[in-house]
């Protein structure tokens, strides 16, 4: 995937800024997105809990 140059939309009037912008909100929405947000959500909500793994239980699984 190619990244856009920093000052790519810069070079944009306002009105298109406001188009791609509209876009890429549009393709956030769509269904294969939302199961990442999902999923996300759901971590944020076991780090909220607490349910996080320590640094040496990292290890200890790796078996290292």
């Amino acid at each position: 995937m190619n990244t856009m140059e920093p000052d790519f939309l810069q070079q944009l009037d306002e009105k298109d800024q406001f188009k791609i912008q509209y876009f890429v909100e549009l393709l956030l929405r769509q269904s294969k997105y939302k199961t990442f947000k999902k999923e996300l959500t759901n971590r944020r909500n076991e780090i909220a809990d607490g349910a996080v793994l320590t640094h040496s239980e990292i290890w200890n699984e790796l078996d290292v």
